[in-house]
């Protein structure tokens, strides 16, 4: 039996692999900070806050973990998407100082009156890391994703659509 034509066609030698000349990468930095807040709509009488938002109406905390996970072209002089000093910079002073510690409805400026679900928080998370990120080569922010503890996150993903 004669296996040249099989060997010839399955062989690495034969796989043509293109070259890629730009990669993009996802780099991916994770943070944890804790915070108390608490579920409050002003707009609500206190029943219906009490109602609608249970023990979380009142002030507790949480222990969150933060991904954040950028994207770009891989620079050929520095060989990084990002220099991760400078994006764990951004995550220290956007996110951990003015969080950690705090007390999110009344310590935190960028959340001054809004409802501190996970979701929220999220939201105005990635705002301020968008805008401290802008600049930093060809990274861009691409997905966040908060975890409010062990079984409760949300992901924002700009490349799905799910972020802003």
């Amino acid at each position: 039996m004669c296996l040249a034509p099989y060997e010839r066609l399955h062989t690495p030698r034969s796989v043509y692999i293109p070259p890629v000349t730009n990669p993009e990468v996802e780099l991916i930095h994770r943070t944890r900070f804790s915070a108390a807040h608490r579920l409050e709509n002003r707009s609500l009488s206190e029943a219906e806050n009490r109602s609608l938002y249970g023990p979380c109406y009142g002030d507790h905390g949480h222990d969150f973990h933060l991904e954040v996970c950028v994207r770009g072209s891989v620079d050929p002089r520095s060989g990084m998407v990002v220099d991760l000093v400078d994006l764990m910079r951004v995550v220290r002073e956007r996110v951990y100082e003015p969080c950690d510690h705090k007390h999110l409805n009344r310590d935190v400026p960028f959340l001054e009156g809004t409802i501190t679900t996970v979701e929220n928080v999220a939201l105005a998370l990635w705002a301020e890391l968008a805008e401290g990120l802008a600049g930093l080569g060809s990274a861009r922010l691409t997905r966040l994703r908060l975890w409010e503890g062990p079984d409760c996150a949300v992901e924002l993903d700009a490349e799905r659509g799910t972020a802003p």
